[in-house]
């Protein structure tokens, strides 16, 4: 669950810093200082001060800290620290000392005051609080968020435990069922019994294996296979796939279900009867990742990125558990449909 409406907490913010300048006017030169304030030449250099400190501190909060603060990036972060500094002070002297000296002819800063070691090193003491503002802001936001969504994964994981109770009965007499089936025809028909314990082996994952976060890669690979299989049963081996698997399948654990997603949608929307141009699907497992991608002609009744609620969901899920360290890219080129994800072991 997300913050609403950040922006009034920087307008509180805002309000805040600007009324306690005031307010140190006052204490430093008396109500003088604070009618100067509010007169033009007042006005221009708070302005131009504000508008510089407002710059770097949305700078800050919306493309430095989510880019490196967020991931812990501390090089970049400094060097973007470092960045804002300079801006901070090279926007405060084009403001004050070439635009309004051009349109008024006075300066801001007097004489020597404007050689650069003394104006830079002057500014970097105004810029850092605006800097350190938003990174506090930043942080805050960003922890609010994580309790909300880890509040709500718990609510999601109590849900699907009670859904799963409720539902226990039918799977056991299910699961039953179908052994005594394998144990009548494996003597007999063995072939059908092998398929029969394939099926009970991918609803028995379904039902319990996937309630879980994360699950084991091989898992899913397995049943992912189990899938593809009884498609490929259900036409008759007239199933236009290239399925290939790169690597190797170790103790690695991934968000279960989530390599599913692709897979589904290929299966949903795709065409795959077509030889000579058949759907493809990879997967490829690396020492730090796993990857899917997915490459298929498109039915003409179906438009991928029309039916988005499972891409968001999806996007949703894995916001939530990666923390957006992981690639994920859609793509529709006339009658074709092409998708990547990968995610971190």
């Amino acid at each position: 669950m997300l913050i609403k409406d950040k922006w009034r907490y920087h307008v509180y913010l805002w309000i805040t810093v600007i009324g306690l300048g005031l307010i140190t006017d006052v204490g430093a030169g008396g109500w003088n200082a604070l009618f100067f304030a509010f007169t033009l030449d007042g006005l221009r250099y708070d302005g131009v001060f504000y508008m510089a400190s407002i710059t770097i501190y949305y700078i800050n909060f919306t493309y430095i800290c989510p880019r490196y603060l967020s991931k812990k990036r501390i090089l970049f972060f400094s060097l973007g620290f470092v960045g804002l500094l300079i801006l901070f002070a090279a926007l405060r002297y084009f403001l004050d000392e070439v635009f309004f000296k051009f349109l008024t002819g006075t300066n801001n800063y007097q004489g020597t005051a404007l050689d650069f070691q003394y104006y830079f090193f002057d500014n970097i003491t105004y810029a850092i609080p605006p800097i350190l503002y938003s990174s506090v802001i930043f942080l805050i936001f960003r922890f609010i968020e994580a309790q909300n969504q880890i509040m709500q994964l718990k609510l999601d994981h109590k849900k699907a435990e009670l859904s799963l109770l409720k539902s226990q009965i039918s799977p056991h007499f299910l699961f039953n069922t179908l052994n005594t089936f394998y144990s009548e025809l494996i003597d007999a028909q063995p072939a059908v019994a092998k398929d029969i314990h394939k099926l009970s082996d991918l609803l028995r994952f379904v039902t319990y294996e996937s309630s879980e976060e994360f699950i084991e890669l091989q898992k899913e690979i397995a049943f992912i296979k189990d899938y593809i299989y009884f498609y490929e049963k259900r036409f008759e081996n007239e199933l236009s796939l290239e399925f290939e698997l790169k690597g190797e399948v170790k103790n690695q654990t991934i968000a279960s279900l989530v390599l599913m997603h692709f897979i589904e949608n290929v299966f949903k929307h795709g065409v795959l009867t077509d030889k000579e141009d058949p759907a493809k699907i990879e997967i490829l497992m690396e020492e730090t990742s796993v990857s899917i991608s997915t490459y298929n002609k498109v039915q003409r009744s179906v438009k991928y990125m029309a039916v988005g609620i499972g891409v968001e969901n999806l996007k949703k899920r894995l916001d939530t558990i990666y923390d957006q360290d992981y690639e994920l890219h859609y793509a529709e080129e006339g009658d074709y449909f092409s998708a990547h994800l990968s995610i971190p072991i």
